[in-house]
C-alpha cells in the first residue's frame, strides 16, 4: 500500500481518487506545514500546489519518495534536478487549466481594451461617466503570441474569432502549426513593433526570465496592450511600471508575477493596469480537472506506468507497444550486465525496425536494466542516464538498416572489463516478448523470472543428467530452452527455475555434469 502525503488544499474530487486506489492519504493541516520534513519520510508521493517549495532539502527528506506530483502546470516551485538526481519522478497536469488560462487571458484583454474596471469603479462611486472610459475594439488588430504552446494555440483560435490577425513568435515553433492556426510566424524583434497587442504564454526557464526586458518592452508599439497569464518573471516589472508611466505603453494586464504573493502594489495599482492574484486557472472546472489529473498522474507513477505525465521523464508515453519494446530493453540490460564479467563500462544497443521516436527511450530502458544489478531500486528511468554518467558508462544506440527476419529487433551488448555479454530480442504479436538470441546462439526464451545458463559440450545425455541433478538438489525446472550450431562442438541451454540456484549449487553441478563448460544464474524478476 502507498502512502500519499497532500501539502497543500486539493479539491476532494482528487483526494477520493488517491484514497480509491487503496492508498494511505494524508493532507496536512496548517498547523502540520512547519513538520514537513519531519512527516515525509514515511511518504511514497508528496502533492503540493504552488504555495509548498519542493527544495532539494525537502526531497533529501523523503527517503521513500518516488513521486511528487504538482497540481498544475508548472513547476517553479519544485527542484526538478534534485529530483532527477534522486530517481524521483514529477508529475504534472499541464492540460487541466489551459480553457481557464485561455479564457482568462481574453477577460484580461477586454478588460483593459474597453476599460471596464475604471468604469465599473466610477459607477460604484455613484458617477455617470460616459465619455472618459472610450476604449479600442479588438476586430482588426494584430496580436502578437509570445509563446506558441496548447494555451498559445488557443489564443490564436479564439483570437481569430474576434477577427483579429495574429503573430507568433516560438523557437520550437512547428510550420505546420502555424499554418493550421493561421497565425504569421515572426521573431521576437519582428512581433513586439507590429503587434497592438501582446500576450505572454512562455514558461519560467533561464532562457525567458525577464525575456521582456527594458529594451524589448521599449520596442513594442506606442500605445500597445501586455497581458501575462503565463508565467511570472519573464518581464521586467520595473521596466514596465517606467513605461506605463512614461505613457509608451497604453496598458498591462496581469495574473502573475514575478514574486508570489506580491507585496510590492506599485505596479497593480497603476492605473493602466488591470491586475488580478494569479486565478487564471481558479475555476471550478479547472480545479476539478487539475485535482482529478494529478491523482491519476500520482498513482499511475507509483504503479510504475509510463503512460503518465511526467516533467523529468526523459521521453514521452510510449504507447502499449513501446511499453514492451521497452520492458524487453531493460530486461536485455538487466540480463547482459548480471552475466558480464567485471564492472559494466559500455552498453550498446542495435535497432532495427524501431521507430524514431522510441530509440532513445529504448536505449535509457536497457540503461536502467544494465544498472539495476549494482543499483536495485536506486535506478529507474528517471536518473538511469544522469547514473550511468556518474559510473563512467557510455551508451552506444545505433539503427540498423538491413534485414532482419523480425519486423523490430533489439540488441543489446554490455562490455564490462572482462568480456562482454550480447542478446537480442523481440516481441511477438501482441504481447509475447521473447529473447531470440544469446551469445550468438539462436535461443528464444522469455526474459523472466530465475535463468540458467549453460554452456555444455554436445553430446548425449547432458540433459538427463541435469534434470536428475536438479532435481536432487530440490530445484524444478519450469521449462528449458537448446540451442547448437552447426559445426560447433559446444551448445547452450537457457532453463527457467522455480527456485533460484546458488552459486555452491552451481559449483557443485558442474562439478556432478562435467560437459558443462560454464553455468551462469541471473534472476530478471517480471518484466
Amino acid at each position: 500500500m502507498y502512502s500519499i502525503l497532500i501539502a497543500d488544499p486539493l479539491d476532494s474530487s482528487g483526494v477520493e481518487i488517491l484514497r480509491a486506489s487503496g492508498a494511505r492519504v494524508h493532507q496536512m493541516t496548517a498547523d502540520e506545514k512547519p513538520r514537513l520534513l519531519e512527516m515525509l519520510p514515511d511518504y511514497d508521493a508528496l502533492v503540493v500546489r504552488s504555495a509548498t517549495k519542493v527544495t532539494a532539502e525537502v526531497l533529501a527528506a523523503g527517503k521513500r519518495l518516488r513521486v511528487v506530483g504538482r497540481a498544475g502546470i508548472g513547476v517553479d516551485n519544485v527542484d526538478v534536478k534534485a529530483a532527477t538526481e534522486r530517481g524521483i519522478l514529477v508529475v504534472n497536469a499541464p492540460t487541466a487549466n489551459m480553457m481557464s488560462a485561455t479564457e482568462h487571458t481574453f477577460a484580461l484583454l477586454l478588460a483593459l481594451a474597453r476599460r471596464v474596471p475604471p468604469a465599473d469603479a466610477s459607477m460604484k462611486s455613484g458617477t455617470w461617466d460616459r465619455k472618459t472610459f472610450v476604449g479600442t475594439e479588438l476586430q482588426g488588430k494584430t496580436l502578437g503570441i509570445i509563446g506558441f504552446g496548447r494555451i498559445g494555440q488557443r489564443v490564436a483560435h479564439r483570437a481569430r474569432g474576434f477577427e483579429m490577425k495574429v503573430l507568433a513568435y516560438d523557437p520550437f515553433l512547428d510550420p505546420a502549426v502555424a499554418r493550421r492556426e493561421e497565425v504569421e510566424p515572426v521573431t521576437l524583434d519582428e512581433l513586439l513593433p507590429r503587434a497592438d497587442m501582446v500576450t505572454l504564454h512562455t514558461p519560467l526557464t533561464e532562457q525567458t526570465r525577464n525575456l521582456l526586458n527594458r529594451q524589448r518592452l521599449a520596442a513594442m508599439k506606442p500605445g500597445a496592450l501586455l497581458i501575462n497569464c503565463g508565467r511570472g518573471g519573464v518581464l521586467d516589472e520595473a521596466a514596465l511600471l517606467e513605461l506605463l508611466e512614461s505613457g509608451h505603453l497604453g496598458g498591462a494586464g496581469l495574473d502573475v508575477y514575478a514574486e508570489e504573493p506580491v507585496t510590492d502594489f506599485a505596479l497593480a495599482k497603476h492605473p493602466k493596469v488591470v491586475a488580478t492574484p494569479h486565478i487564471g486557472a481558479q475555476t471550478r472546472e479547472a480545479q476539478l480537472r487539475i485535482a482529478h489529473d494529478t491523482a491519476e498522474m500520482v498513482i499511475k507513477a507509483l504503479e510504475g506506468s509510463l503512460a503518465i505525465t511526467a516533467v523529468n521523464l526523459p521521453f514521452r508515453s510510449a504507447g502499449p507497444r513501446g511499453e514492451l519494446l521497452l520492458g524487453l530493453a531493460e530486461q536485455l540490460g538487466k540480463l547482459t550486465s548480471g552475466l558480464v564479467d567485471g564492472r559494466v563500462q559500455r552498453v550498446k544497443v542495435e535497432l532495427w525496425g524501431i521507430e524514431e521516436s522510441l530509440r532513445h527511450p529504448i536505449g535509457v530502458a536497457a540503461l536502467k536494466g544494465a544498472l539495476t544489478p549494482s543499483m536495485a531500486d536506486g535506478v529507474n528511468y528517471v536518473n538511469a542516464e544522469h547514473q550511468a554518467t556518474r559510473r563512467g558508462i557510455d551508451l552506444e544506440l545505433s539503427t540498423r538498416q538491413g534485414a532482419s527476419e523480425y519486423s523490430q529487433l533489439l540488441r543489446v551488448r554490455v562490455d564490462g572489463l572482462e568480456g562482454e555479454v550480447e542478446a537480442a530480442g523481440t516481441v511477438f504479436g501482441e504481447r509475447d516478448v521473447r529473447v531470440v538470441s544469446f551469445r550468438g546462439f539462436r535461443l528464444e526464451f522469455r526474459p523472466e523470472d530465475r535463468l540458467m545458463f549453460l554452456r555444455n559440450k554436445d553430446v548425449p545425455g547432458v540433459v538427463g543428467r541435469l534434470g536428475t541433478f536438479l532435481g536432487q538438489a530440490g530445484i524444478n525446472i519450469a521449462d528449458i530452452h537448446l540451442a547448437r550450431e552447426p559445426g560447433k562442438d559446444d551448445a547452450v541451454a537457457a532453463l527457467r527455475l522455480d527456485k533460484a540456484a546458488d552459486a555452491s549449487t552451481v559449483e557443485a553441478l558442474k562439478r556432478a555434469v562435467p560437459e558443462v563448460l560454464e553455468a551462469w544464474v541471473v534472476d530478471l524478476g517480471r518484466p
